[in-house]
Protein backbone atom coordinates (compact mmCIF):
# COMPACT_ATOMS: atom_id res chain seq x y z
CA UNK A 1 0.00 0.00 0.00
CA UNK A 2 1.08 3.57 -0.65
CA UNK A 3 3.05 5.72 2.27
CA UNK A 4 1.27 8.69 3.35
CA UNK A 5 4.64 10.96 3.93
CA UNK A 6 5.06 14.53 5.26
CA UNK A 7 8.16 15.74 3.77
CA UNK A 8 10.45 18.91 3.78
CA UNK A 9 7.62 20.40 6.10
CA UNK A 10 9.22 23.72 7.46
CA UNK A 11 8.72 24.67 11.15
CA UNK A 12 10.24 27.68 12.99
CA UNK A 13 12.18 27.03 16.41
CA UNK A 14 9.24 27.64 18.23
CA UNK A 15 7.07 25.37 16.22
CA UNK A 16 4.98 27.06 13.91
CA UNK A 17 4.78 26.01 10.16
CA UNK A 18 3.36 29.47 8.60
CA UNK A 19 2.99 33.03 9.79
CA UNK A 20 -0.53 34.70 10.87
CA UNK A 21 -2.21 36.38 7.86
CA UNK A 22 -2.20 34.56 4.96
CA UNK A 23 -2.36 37.39 1.77
CA UNK A 24 -1.56 37.15 -1.79
CA UNK A 25 1.58 38.86 -0.94
CA UNK A 26 2.66 37.07 1.84
CA UNK A 27 1.58 33.55 0.94
CA UNK A 28 3.43 32.46 4.09
CA UNK A 29 1.90 34.75 6.63
CA UNK A 30 3.77 37.54 8.20
CA UNK A 31 7.10 36.63 8.78
CA UNK A 32 6.73 33.18 7.50
CA UNK A 33 9.01 34.23 4.22
CA UNK A 34 11.86 33.29 6.70
CA UNK A 35 10.90 29.38 6.58
CA UNK A 36 12.18 28.21 3.64
CA UNK A 37 15.15 30.30 2.69
CA UNK A 38 17.16 26.64 3.06
CA UNK A 39 15.12 25.33 0.08
CA UNK A 40 14.96 28.41 -1.84
CA UNK A 41 18.49 28.26 -2.10
CA UNK A 42 18.80 24.64 -3.21
CA UNK A 43 20.02 23.88 -6.41
CA UNK A 44 16.69 21.14 -6.69
CA UNK A 45 14.33 24.54 -6.56
CA UNK A 46 15.76 26.80 -8.80
CA UNK A 47 15.72 23.47 -11.62
CA UNK A 48 12.04 22.63 -10.81
CA UNK A 49 10.56 26.31 -10.09
CA UNK A 50 13.01 29.11 -12.56
CA UNK A 51 14.75 26.02 -14.80
CA UNK A 52 17.74 27.59 -13.76
CA UNK A 53 21.33 25.85 -13.64
CA UNK A 54 22.20 26.92 -10.54
CA UNK A 55 21.70 27.07 -7.08
CA UNK A 56 23.39 25.59 -3.87
CA UNK A 57 24.01 21.75 -3.37
CA UNK A 58 24.78 19.44 -0.16
CA UNK A 59 22.48 17.82 2.07
CA UNK A 60 19.67 20.72 2.06
CA UNK A 61 19.59 19.97 -1.58
CA UNK A 62 19.72 16.61 -0.80
CA UNK A 63 16.58 16.87 0.94
CA UNK A 64 14.64 19.16 -1.12
CA UNK A 65 15.11 16.28 -4.42
CA UNK A 66 14.22 13.66 -2.17
CA UNK A 67 10.90 14.35 -0.82
CA UNK A 68 9.75 14.51 -5.08
CA UNK A 69 10.77 10.07 -5.54
CA UNK A 70 8.37 7.98 -5.89
CA UNK A 71 5.16 10.07 -5.46
CA UNK A 72 1.94 9.35 -7.30
CA UNK A 73 -0.12 12.25 -5.67
CA UNK A 74 -0.42 14.69 -3.38
CA UNK A 75 -3.12 16.21 -0.58
CA UNK A 76 -3.05 19.38 0.00
CA UNK A 77 -4.98 22.32 2.32
CA UNK A 78 -7.05 24.99 0.74
CA UNK A 79 -4.49 27.38 1.95
CA UNK A 80 -1.76 26.15 0.59
CA UNK A 81 -3.82 26.16 -3.05
CA UNK A 82 -4.06 30.10 -2.44
CA UNK A 83 -5.50 32.79 -0.73
CA UNK A 84 -9.34 32.64 -1.97
CA UNK A 85 -11.76 32.20 1.35
CA UNK A 86 -15.04 30.73 1.20
CA UNK A 87 -17.30 30.06 -1.94
CA UNK A 88 -14.48 30.33 -4.97
CA UNK A 89 -15.86 33.30 -6.60
CA UNK A 90 -15.07 32.21 -10.28
CA UNK A 91 -12.23 29.56 -11.57
CA UNK A 92 -9.74 32.82 -12.39
CA UNK A 93 -7.26 31.30 -9.22
CA UNK A 94 -4.96 28.59 -9.97
CA UNK A 95 -2.28 28.36 -7.74
CA UNK A 96 0.59 30.04 -6.78
CA UNK A 97 2.56 27.96 -9.16
CA UNK A 98 2.15 29.39 -13.04
CA UNK A 99 0.53 27.02 -15.79
CA UNK A 100 3.34 24.29 -15.20
CA UNK A 101 3.30 23.25 -11.32
CA UNK A 102 6.03 21.39 -9.84
CA UNK A 103 3.92 18.86 -8.82
CA UNK A 104 3.22 16.18 -12.09
CA UNK A 105 0.81 14.32 -10.72
CA UNK A 106 -2.75 14.55 -9.21
CA UNK A 107 -3.33 16.86 -6.43
CA UNK A 108 -5.91 16.81 -4.14
CA UNK A 109 -7.33 19.96 -2.70
CA UNK A 110 -9.42 19.88 1.05
CA UNK A 111 -12.17 22.33 0.92
CA UNK A 112 -15.47 23.05 2.17
CA UNK A 113 -16.64 23.98 -1.76
CA UNK A 114 -17.20 22.48 -4.64
CA UNK A 115 -15.15 23.22 -7.77
CA UNK A 116 -14.42 21.55 -10.81
CA UNK A 117 -11.14 19.79 -11.46
CA UNK A 118 -8.78 21.82 -12.56
CA UNK A 119 -5.94 20.41 -15.11
CA UNK A 120 -2.49 22.59 -15.74
CA UNK A 121 0.53 21.64 -17.46
CA UNK A 122 3.09 18.72 -16.93
CA UNK A 123 0.53 16.22 -16.27
CA UNK A 124 -0.92 18.44 -12.73
CA UNK A 125 -4.07 18.07 -12.17
CA UNK A 126 -5.83 19.51 -9.23
CA UNK A 127 -9.28 17.74 -7.79
CA UNK A 128 -11.28 19.50 -5.20
CA UNK A 129 -12.63 17.33 -2.08
CA UNK A 130 -15.16 18.16 -0.14
CA UNK A 131 -15.20 14.60 2.01
CA UNK A 132 -12.94 15.38 3.98
CA UNK A 133 -9.28 14.11 4.98
CA UNK A 134 -10.19 10.17 4.54
CA UNK A 135 -12.10 10.51 0.83
CA UNK A 136 -9.01 12.48 -0.27
CA UNK A 137 -6.58 10.17 0.77
CA UNK A 138 -9.04 6.94 -0.71
CA UNK A 139 -8.74 8.77 -4.02
CA UNK A 140 -5.06 9.35 -3.57
CA UNK A 141 -4.57 5.81 -3.46
CA UNK A 142 -6.01 5.07 -6.33
CA UNK A 143 -4.76 7.93 -8.53
CA UNK A 144 -1.10 7.20 -7.35
CA UNK A 145 -0.98 3.04 -8.36
CA UNK A 146 1.03 2.20 -5.94
CA UNK A 147 3.62 4.70 -5.34
CA UNK A 148 3.76 6.73 -2.42
CA UNK A 149 1.82 10.02 -1.05
CA UNK A 150 2.97 13.14 0.25
CA UNK A 151 0.71 15.84 1.94
CA UNK A 152 2.12 19.19 1.38
CA UNK A 153 0.63 21.40 4.35
CA UNK A 154 -0.31 23.54 5.39
CA UNK A 155 -0.06 22.95 9.13
CA UNK A 156 -4.00 22.49 9.50
CA UNK A 157 -3.78 19.55 7.03
CA UNK A 158 -0.70 18.12 8.48
CA UNK A 159 -2.38 17.97 11.96
CA UNK A 160 -5.86 16.37 10.88
CA UNK A 161 -3.59 13.98 9.39
CA UNK A 162 -1.28 12.99 12.46
CA UNK A 163 -4.24 13.11 14.80
CA UNK A 164 -5.95 10.43 12.50
CA UNK A 165 -2.80 8.31 12.82
CA UNK A 166 -2.47 8.25 8.73
CA UNK A 167 1.12 9.92 8.38
CA UNK A 168 3.55 7.30 7.93
CA UNK A 169 6.74 9.31 7.93
CA UNK A 170 7.57 12.82 8.32
CA UNK A 171 10.81 14.74 7.81
CA UNK A 172 10.53 17.98 9.37
CA UNK A 173 13.30 20.83 8.06
CA UNK A 174 13.35 23.40 11.62
CA UNK A 175 14.90 26.44 10.53
CA UNK A 176 16.51 29.11 13.01
CA UNK A 177 13.86 31.31 12.72
CA UNK A 178 11.32 32.76 15.34
CA UNK A 179 7.78 33.20 14.52
CA UNK A 180 6.14 34.27 18.02
CA UNK A 181 2.54 33.33 16.45
CA UNK A 182 1.37 32.15 13.35
CA UNK A 183 0.14 28.12 12.59
CA UNK A 184 1.32 25.81 15.11
CA UNK A 185 1.66 22.09 13.58
CA UNK A 186 2.60 19.96 16.89
CA UNK A 187 1.01 22.49 19.88
CA UNK A 188 -1.26 19.75 21.16
CA UNK A 189 -0.19 16.42 19.45
CA UNK A 190 1.00 13.81 21.77
CA UNK A 191 3.06 11.76 19.24
CA UNK A 192 4.46 9.30 21.16
CA UNK A 193 0.89 8.24 22.53
CA UNK A 194 0.29 8.10 18.89
CA UNK A 195 3.48 5.44 18.36
CA UNK A 196 5.14 8.05 16.68
CA UNK A 197 8.97 7.85 17.24
CA UNK A 198 11.96 10.50 16.16
CA UNK A 199 14.51 8.21 14.27
CA UNK A 200 17.11 10.11 13.02
CA UNK A 201 18.67 13.98 13.22
CA UNK A 202 19.84 15.40 9.75
CA UNK A 203 22.02 18.35 10.35
CA UNK A 204 21.99 20.44 6.88
CA UNK A 205 23.55 24.17 5.80
CA UNK A 206 20.54 26.26 6.43
CA UNK A 207 17.85 23.92 8.50
CA UNK A 208 17.95 20.68 10.58
CA UNK A 209 16.18 17.37 9.57
CA UNK A 210 14.30 15.49 11.54
CA UNK A 211 12.41 11.82 10.86
CA UNK A 212 9.72 11.18 12.58
CA UNK A 213 7.94 7.38 11.64
CA UNK A 214 4.91 5.61 13.30
CA UNK A 215 6.11 2.09 14.97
Amino acid sequence: MPRLLVHSFTISLDGYGAGPDQTLEAPMGAGGQGLHPWMLRTRYFQKTHFGKDEGDVGMDNDMAAQGMGNLGAWIMGRNMFGPVRGPWPDESWKGWWGPNPPYHVPVFVLTHHPRPALEMEGGNIFHFVTGGIHEALERAREAAGGRDIRVGGGASTVRQYLQAGLIDEMLLAVSPVLLGTGEPLLAGIDLPRLGYVCEQLIPGQRAAFYRITRA
